[in-house]
């Protein structure tokens, strides 16, 4: 390629200029119900949206032009090739709104549907591309696995000789950035948006958690609403306010090449390329080409916080670039012949795993966030500002946006050393193959449990939740270490083994789990508010016995699982809740935002305080026997229940009758001065009795071979206890209001139109054929039914087990029709893995439960048949 010498600026097809103002500026409102900062694409969805909904008194403000930060420079591709099918909904819906703005707004958007490319070099990368496909269907959006031929064929310019294949995304389109900016800006005027330019914002004002004004350079702005979408400041934003506000991302530099007009001019509507194993992108422009990448080694920038107007074309560095001209050239050969107008420098924003952040922030409320898009702005801004605006607007957006939600992250993440470190990591892993249970290499041994070291020098491998390290297995002594580390697969994986001896030892000895990352509180109170709060937050009865543990779902008004937890009663006025590892921050703020301002009622997060042990086996009751001097039998000690006991030499440990698998065994709940010495005791009495330690993949195959659903996996904010089977935890039969009483009397009334299913696959061989993993398509009878949530083997059925969501086909009307029990007994199912299907059986309880249901009725006849002798 030929180097022009390096122009000052980009130019776009046209000019981008504000015909919203005036040159002189706009007075400064004293008073607004929502303000939002930041005038890119992102922030003008937002407007737009919430303008559209009906919203009044929104003011949009920019600290300098419209559109004059990254929106003006970013790539100008809008593709559903994501790896979140939330985010594919996003994409898809912003490709919709930008075909529409042009009419809408008479505004050139540079709308062209080009469709896209998504190549593959390898059969891995051909598998997740299939695998993505999959997904789409499931969505109904247009997409075609295809080979290399018919690459040629739509892309004369692409080399296709080490291509296995391609995923073909039809619908995909191309813009021009700042031209969508303008459009979304004059679309949210013309419904009464006040857009101020060259105004910044300072910080914002707090008032007993609630957000009470804005402060900018040219005065202060009353306000009920407050939405972060400041971009590549979003985070300085977050920290400069009156009470902070943790907003994880941090800048690195972008970088892509624009050539001057081939020879053979290209034509606007060819195929944007996406070459994910050559780290590429590339698509047609003003008859050249627009070419750049993810690198191994990105460039991160802003650590210090500089700030800045507007963000300037930084510098070129074609060293750097280097490596992704060369793969764009052995890409498509044919451009060794054009001209380089320009390299462009773009600073984006990343998050530390990879997905944008949305939602209300958990320490302030009326304060929204949306930033941090992870090179992906312009494809997610439509759909993400609709989705927040439908969140501002009903208390909750109409998809399921947990995996984009702020509150997934804490205040632990907001390290400047951490996030530099992490966006290292991200930015090569955004084109990276990431196969089944991969893991972050960066920002580890965070949060750790005091057993940790003892833990790793046993062979425990890790994985990171929230920032806790958990282990995934125990390599056995004389395993090769290097080469289990890096297995990677999308067929059964080298640890295959090593999980089902730890599998086996639960079922037929005894098992230690550290699961010391689960999510603690204690609420307590001096009379009954303790009591009443969570009678209002949980569906079942906490109005139990001292000692008794109720397994619950906190709920919102629409029935769905807020959070699912387990809560102990300690004593009458004092609670335990257990939740999961991911729910820390959201549950906490979901629990803080419905509690009484009473300075007799007190949640603490004893997170910390606690090492949890999971001991798993019939023989866990003979270790702790053992070692506290009391029967553990179920007549001493029954199901569901605590105890505070003496364990060894340690005093206060919480032990509870129960291990989150459906097997038999005890947590214990260790406070953490005394977690060596009880582990040190229960692994040295428990050598007699076959003891050893597991992880979470054995886990994972114990509690989804008996049906056990996990939220954040299996539930969400939509799932209701009706359409998962647990109706019985919930306490229709009280006289007790509770948040989503309604919805489920409504639901019960009208029946459920999906239900939570078990499948087990048939015909599918665990060494040679792909694993289920999550997300793949379940169809019934021929027709598509729903999706599986969570996958296993399961070594005691020595089958593959998926567990999903399936409902019947909609009604004449279009309307969801309730699920009968022959839907899911006599249906055909079949589950579809990267595009072949395969036959499963459903059912609505575990297979387990049907072995010993059949043994109990043989048992209870042989005794039916002796009485009667």
């Amino acid at each position: 390629m030929k180097e022009e010498p390096r122009r000052e600026s980009l130019r776009w097809q046209r000019t981008f200029t504000v015909l919203l103002l005036p040159p002189t500026l706009l007075p400064l409102p004293s008073q607004a119900r929502v303000v939002i900062c930041g005038g890119g694409v992102v922030g003008s969805s937002v407007a737009y949206h919430l303008a559209k909904m009906g919203w009044t008194d929104i003011v949009l403000l920019e600290q300098g032009r419209l559109g004059a930060g990254t929106t003006r420079l970013c790539a100008g591709i809008v593709s559903v090739a994501k790896p979140l099918s939330i985010e594919c909904q996003m994409a898809n819906y912003s490709n919709s709104l930008y075909q529409q703005l042009e009419e809408q707004t008479r505004v050139k958007t540079g709308y062209v549907n080009t469709g896209s490319l998504c190549l593959a070099q390898n059969q891995d990368r051909f598998i997740s591309l299939k695998r993505l496909a999959s997904r789409l269907k499931v969505m109904g959006i247009s997409c075609n696995i295809i080979k290399p031929k018919e690459i040629a064929k739509l892309h004369p310019l692409v080399n296709i000789h080490d291509l296995v294949g391609a995923l073909h995304l039809p619908a995909d389109a191309v813009v021009s950035p700042p031209d969508v900016n303008h459009a979304l800006a004059v679309a949210a005027a013309g419904h009464g948006v006040q857009i101020l330019e060259r105004t910044t914002v300072q910080q914002v004002l707090v008032e007993k958690g609630q957000v009470l004004a804005v402060e900018t350079d040219r005065g202060s702005i009353e306000c009920e609403y407050f939405v972060n979408c400041a971009g590549q400041w979003a985070y300085e934003l977050g920290q400069a306010s009156e009470m902070k506000v943790s907003i994880p991302l941090h800048g690195c530099e972008h970088f892509y090449l624009l050539t001057k007009p081939l020879r053979e001019t290209l034509q606007p509507n060819m195929p944007v390329v996406l070459d994910m194993d050559g780290r590429i992108y590339a698509r047609p422009w003003q008859g050249g080409l627009l070419s750049g990448g993810f690198e191994k080694n990105p460039k991160p920038i802003f650590t210090e916080g500089r700030n800045q107007l507007e963000i300037q074309n930084m510098q070129e560095d074609w060293d750097h670039f280097e490596p992704m001209l060369s793969a764009l050239l052995r890409r498509m050969p044919g451009l060794e012949s054009a001209e380089i107008l320009q390299l462009v420098n773009c600073p984006e924003s990343f998050t530390p795993d990879m997905r944008c952040l949305m939602g209300e922030t958990p320490g302030v409320s009326g304060y929204y966030v949306l930033a941090g898009m992870n090179s992906s702005g312009l494809a997610l801004a439509g759909g993400a500002g609709k989705y927040l605006a439908e969140w501002m607007t009903y208390g909750y957006p109409t998809a399921n946006v947990w995996p984009l939600d702020v509150k997934r992250f804490g205040n632990l993440q907001s390290s400047r050393t951490f996030l530099r470190h992490r966006v290292m990591e991200v930015v090569p892993l955004l084109y990276e193959l990431k196969v089944p249970r991969w893991d972050f290499q960066t920002g580890r041994q965070l949060r750790t449990s005091p057993l940790y070291d003892r833990l790793d020098t046993q062979g425990a491998r890790w994985m990171e939740k929230h920032g806790f390290e958990r282990p995934k297995y125990f390599v056995p002594p004389g395993k090769d270490l290097l080469s289990l580390d890096q297995s990677k697969t999308f067929y059964k994986p080298d640890w295959f083994d090593i999980v089902g001896a730890e599998v086996k030892c639960c079922k037929e000895a005894v098992c230690v789990i550290d699961m010391s990352s689960f999510t603690k509180f204690e609420l307590t109170s001096t009379k009954d508010q303790a009591l009443d709060l969570l009678q209002h937050l949980c569906a079942n009865d906490l109005d139990v016995p001292v000692g008794h543990i109720v397994h619950t779902g906190m709920l919102n008004e629409r029935g769905g699982y807020e959070n699912d937890c387990s809560v102990v009663r300690l004593s009458k006025n004092s609670f335990f809740i257990i939740s999961p590892t991911d729910q820390q921050v959201h549950c906490w703020s979901w629990i803080k935002k419905h509690m009484p301002s009473d300075p007799h009622l007190h949640l603490e997060d004893v997170s910390w305080k606690y090492t949890a042990l999971n001991l798993i086996g019939p023989r866990a009751m003979d270790v702790l026997a053992e070692l506290s001097y009391v029967s553990m039998t179920p007549d001493h000690f029954p199901s569901m229940f605590c105890k505070e006991m003496s364990v060894g030499y340690a005093n206060g440990i919480r032990v509870m009758s129960m291990t989150h698998t459906g097997e038999p065994g005890f947590m214990l709940y260790i406070p953490i001065e005394y977690a060596l010495h009880v582990y040190n005791e229960v692994m040295s009495v428990g050598q007699k009795y076959g003891i050893r330690n597991a992880g979470y993949y054995a886990l994972r195959s114990l509690r989804i071979e008996k049906f056990f659903a996990f939220w954040g996996q299996d539930l969400d904010t939509f799932t209701t206890p009706l359409e998962c089977g647990r109706e019985f935890r919930v306490k229709f039969d009280k006289d007790t209001d509770f948040l989503g009483r309604e919805a489920l009397m409504q639901q019960r009334q009208d029946g459920v139109s999906r239900r939570f299913v078990m499948l087990v696959l048939e015909d599918h061989d665990t060494e040679l054929d792909l694993w289920p993993w999550w997300g793949e398509p379940i169809y019934c009878n021929g027709q598509l039914a729903g999706a599986t949530t969570s996958s296993a083997y399961s070594y005691t059925l020595e089958r593959h087990v998926c567990l999903g969501f399936v409902s019947p086909p909609p009604g004449p009307d279009g309307l969801p029709t309730p699920i009968t029990p022959d839907f899911i007994n006599r249906g055909d199912y079949e589950v579809d893995i990267a595009g072949q299907r395969y036959p499963a059986k459903a059912k609505l309880y575990p297979f387990s439960s049907l072995f010993t249901q059949q043994k109990r009725r043989k048992d209870e006849m042989e005794l039916s048949n002796l009485h009667g002798k």
